[in-house]
Formats: C-alpha cells, sequence, structure tokens
C-alpha cells in the first residue's frame, strides 16, 4: 500500500473519534458512499493499518485490580522461547521486545501483591530469563491515542501533495 491520502486519513480519523461508527455513520460524516468507505476499510484492514479488533477491558472489572510492569532481562538466544512461554501465562496483558538494557517490557494484572509475586515468579522461573524488575502501575496518565499521529501524518500528507504540485 502507498501512502494514506486525504480520505484514508479522515477515515482513521473518524474511526479514532468512535470507533464503534458504523459503515454507514462513517459514510455519512466523510460525505462518501458506503461502498467507498468499506473497499478503503478492506484496504487499510490488509495494509495492517489496524491493530487488534479486541475491545479494551478493564482488569480491574475481572477481578485484577493490580497492574504492574515487569522489565526483564533474557540470553539473547533463548527469546523466541521465552516470549512464547510469557504469553502463555494468562495474567500477561501485553508484551513488548525493547532494544537498550532491558529486552521486555511485560504488563500483568494480578488479584494482589501474593498474586503478583507468583506472576513475577512463574517469568523468572522460564529457563533463559536472567532477571525481572516489577514497576507498579499507578494509574494510567495518558492512555493508547492515535489522534495527534494522525495530525502528523495529515501534514505530511499535506506537504507530499503541495511538493508534487509544485513540480
Amino acid at each position: 500500500m502507498g501512502p494514506l491520502d486525504r480520505v484514508d486519513l479522515d477515515l482513521l480519523e473518524a474511526l479514532a473519534d468512535d470507533h464503534r461508527a458504523t459503515v454507514v455513520a462513517l459514510a455519512e460524516r466523510l460525505g462518501l458512499s458506503r461502498n467507498t468507505v468499506q473497499a478503503r476499510l478492506g484496504r487499510l484492514e490488509r495494509a495492517d493499518v489496524f491493530g487488534s479488533f479486541e475491545r479494551a477491558m478493564s482488569p480491574a472489572a475481572l477481578g485484577f485490580p493490580i497492574q504492574a510492569v515487569l522489565s526483564v532481562t533474557v540470553h539473547q538466544a533463548h527469546l523466541p522461547r521465552i516470549t512464547t512461554a510469557i504469553a502463555a501465562i494468562p495474567e500477561v496483558i501485553s508484551a513488548h521486545g525493547l532494544s537498550g538494557q532491558i529486552d521486555l517490557l511485560v504488563r500483568v494484572a494480578a488479584r494482589d501483591t501474593q498474586h503478583l509475586f507468583d506472576v513475577d515468579a512463574r517469568i523468572l522461573a522460564i529457563e533463559g530469563v536472567e532477571r525481572t524488575e516489577t514497576s507498579l502501575v499507578m494509574g494510567e496518565v495518558i492512555g493508547y491515542r492515535i489522534g495527534p499521529l494522525l495530525q502528523l501524518a495529515r501534514g505530511a500528507s499535506a506537504r507530499a501533495e503541495s511538493g508534487r504540485r509544485e513540480r
């Protein structure tokens, strides 16, 4: 897929504003046909523009009020096996591979501090994990957001379009 055009960015911005919007609602909002919106969404999906369609749920509402971020250091040769083992731990919400001194950043949810201790122990018990460092999540100060990036992309797209017209 090539660069995102104005219609793509308008569609993505509308979805960022209302992630539950139907194709018909998006078409009405953007002044496009339903078929155009559906085709664009399909093309964007095939290009892996969208992340997970899984609804974000509160771990606390499920009985896991404590969240923590574990910085995990591993033997690099074992990284694929370690990430598979970590993915099998149900309390793991997400994990990211990092560059630098920390290899993995793992977000977990737990019922209480003892449960968190047990989750950490399970991760430490995975062969190839050297150490973990646990930080409690005190609260989310900036939630997942994409709107500001869409604005940057819109500016870059406009500059590129302007440059093409000037040539």
